[in-house]
């Protein structure tokens, strides 16, 4: 495959073979992405921008279990080449991702699954905020005072005043705007 001709030819790189230091982005090949895999990533020293998989064969690995490891791009061996490789490590390191539509498609129903039966049936999202939580915060953040969401939302004053400590308190955040500024930058609203 030529995997370590490909990194040390771009020369805006440097590849660092088990060197001390904290690499930005580590390259790995695995014929088939499964359970072990994820114990060998998880043994590593977690590079800031993430793993890159090159996959031989197949995908047989729980996606959150990816995602919290940060795999970060997939790249399937049929479809490796230096350029993609190059190309793929640069969006990586800035901050992006890649995967091949197959997975794409998986992952979304993984997500879809989880939402569904797992998150909603305790009235949560992927957030960790419930739905009602993140209302009281949308109005917030469009100026409404708490007269204002507890009638829009038909709840009780005392309701709206409960839920804006209960998460200030839990997220240990200042007052209601800090709490406002905090949903808007985690992408909660």
């Amino acid at each position: 495959m030529g995997l370590t001709s490909s990194i040390e030819g771009a020369s805006q790189f440097t590849l660092a073979r088990g060197a001390g230091g904290q690499a930005d982005v580590v390259v790995v090949f695995a014929e088939t992405v499964n359970a072990s895999t994820m114990d060998l990533l998880r043994k590593s020293d977690k590079p800031v921008g993430g793993f890159i998989l090159i996959v031989g064969r197949s995908w047989n690995a729980d996606y959150s279990q990816a995602a919290d490891l940060r795999v970060r791009a997939v790249l399937w061996q049929s479809d490796f080449s230096r350029a993609k490789l190059v190309q793929v490590i640069r969006l990586v390191n800035e901050g992006g991702a890649h995967f091949p539509a197959s997975l794409q498609s998986d992952l979304l129903d993984h997500v879809y699954r989880v939402q569904r039966d797992v998150l909603a049936p305790r009235g949560l999202t992927s957030s960790g905020f419930s739905s009602r939580e993140i209302d009281v915060l949308r109005l917030a953040a469009d100026g409404y005072g708490i007269t204002e969401i507890s009638r829009e939302l038909s709840y009780s004053e005392r309701t709206i005043k409960n839920i804006f400590y209960g998460l200030m308190k839990q997220l240990n955040l200042k007052n209601r705007t800090h709490l406002v500024s905090y949903a808007i930058r985690a992408g909660v609203i």
